[in-house]
């Protein structure tokens, strides 16, 4: 995309599944991204690079994801000054335990804001990402609450719906 304002990395191919969800948030938001496939562990030189250039370049947030060891979020943090949102992927035998240990567990001063492990932690990446950029476009924030409130619209019509069955059937014994 032009002039991204978002980068999203992760590990490895096999983790387009679940980072997909972080791309249709961004989409759906008109925010602009780049994706990456890079490990901390396989592409170090390559993958340090392109972290320390981030701020440089105009991305304001990085949406990292991994699984198994799971560090390339905390190489991310440890490489930049901007905000790096940490996906643990859920493709190791322990079933993305492993991963959200190490992504969440970072020492003091190099954090990651953590989200919860697989497609539903993605998601919230991509709206976290969001939230952060709303604090400086104020049409992004605009389109933001916007989706909040339909989100609330929407759990508020299906209550009062399903309320409303729910007494029709017992009404009706």
């Amino acid at each position: 995309m032009k002039n991204p304002i978002v980068g999203i990395v992760m590990g490895s191919a096999s983790d387009v599944q679940v980072m997909e969800e972080a791309v249709r948030v961004l989409e759906k938001f008109g925010v602009a991204f780049e994706v990456r496939i890079l490990s901390a562990h396989r592409t170090p030189d390559e993958s340090a690079a392109y972290f320390k250039g981030l701020a440089g370049r105009g991305i304001k947030v990085l949406i990292a994801g991994a699984g198994w060891a799971a560090h390339l979020a905390g190489a991310a943090a440890a490489n930049t000054t901007i905000p790096v949102i940490g996906v643990p992927i859920d493709s190791s035998p322990l079933n993305g335990m492993d991963a959200l240990l190490a992504t969440v567990q970072m020492p003091p001063g190099i954090p990651v804001a953590t989200v919860a492990v697989g497609k539903g932690g993605a998601y919230n990446a991509g709206i976290l990402a969001v939230q952060i950029l709303s604090l400086i476009d104020s049409d992004l924030a605009a389109r933001f609450a916007g989706y909040k409130k339909e989100m609330a619209d929407e759990v508020i019509s299906r209550r009062d719906k399903e309320v409303q069955e729910y007494l029709n059937g017992r009404n009706s014994r």
